[in-house]
């Protein structure tokens, strides 16, 4: 019964090994296809990424060495072939200071390693954003404010829209991010850009977008029984396609409010 888990457990670090070389590669392998993440549209996105396949080789490298010890101990001290009795081995002062030494050096190198991560997507915010838009997180739907040509916030000529985020391509974006109710946590996959929306507080995010296209806009927080359904979409295109959105928004807008006060009278 030994030798069998010994080979079981012999076999998951060699199926693991071909599933994570076969996944980080460009190889087009049978069941193994590059699915760790969607498209990156995203200026800092490939960091994000290289960060992450860091990470999983470090934990892939232990999970494979941990399982092949486990399979040669089974092995090789099975109890059907080793009458010999256990050995218990009280205390080791070299083996606490490998098991403390390394997982710290572990540590510190992935720390240093995402620092520059950290401050392109956290830190340094851009001081002069091609964009400005408010977006707040409500139950079950993204609200969003652009600012009028005026260039301000909490003006009169605010233009509103939901759950469909337009963006120019190539330009730094600055979101001003909110919740009206509950925590919410807007995503970006393709962007790598996720941030939780807290009561009470305004944060900024920013990103750049450098291709064109409509990509997914999600909540990631479980904020009720609605929450599957708070779903967005990224629409990034030219700065010209933009300029006629936001003019086609500000004429509906105008339209909707003269009918309002119309209706009123």
């Amino acid at each position: 019964m030994g030798k069998y888990w010994s080979f079981l457990f012999f076999l998951v670090p060699v199926l693991g090994t071909v599933y994570f070389v076969g996944s980080a590669g460009d190889w087009d392998w049978p069941l193994i296809d590059q699915h760790w993440f969607p498209k990156d549209v995203s200026e800092y996105g490939y960091v994000i990424d290289n960060l992450f396949m860091i990470i999983l080789w470090m934990t892939g490298i232990v999970f494979i060495a941990t399982e092949l010890a486990l399979a040669w101990f089974m092995w090789r001290y099975d109890a059907r072939t080793n009458r010999d009795g256990v050995k218990f081995i009280h205390g080791s002062h070299s083996l606490e200071v490998i098991w403390t030494v390394i997982p710290a050096a572990t540590l510190l190198f992935i720390a240093i390693y995402q620092l520059n991560a950290w401050a392109d997507t956290k830190v340094r915010e851009p001081t002069n954003p091609g964009m400005q838009v408010e977006v707040t997180g409500r139950q079950f739907e993204w609200r969003l404010r652009y600012p009028g040509p005026d260039g301000s916030f909490d003006t009169p000529d605010d233009l509103y829209t939901v759950n469909v985020l337009h963006i120019p391509v190539g330009e730094d974006i600055l979101v001003h991010l909110k919740s009206e109710d509950v925590l919410h946590d807007f995503f970006l996959p393709n962007l790598r850009v996720k941030q939780d929306a807290v009561p009470g507080m305004k944060i900024p995010v920013w990103f750049r977008a450098t291709e064109q296209g409509v990509f997914d806009l999600i909540c990631a927080e479980l904020c009720g029984w609605g929450h599957y359904k708070m779903k967005g979409r990224l629409k990034v295109e030219t700065r010209e396609a933009f300029e006629a959105w936001l003019a086609e928004l500000k004429q509906k807008q105008h339209k909707s409010v003269m009918t309002t006060e119309e209706d009123e009278q």
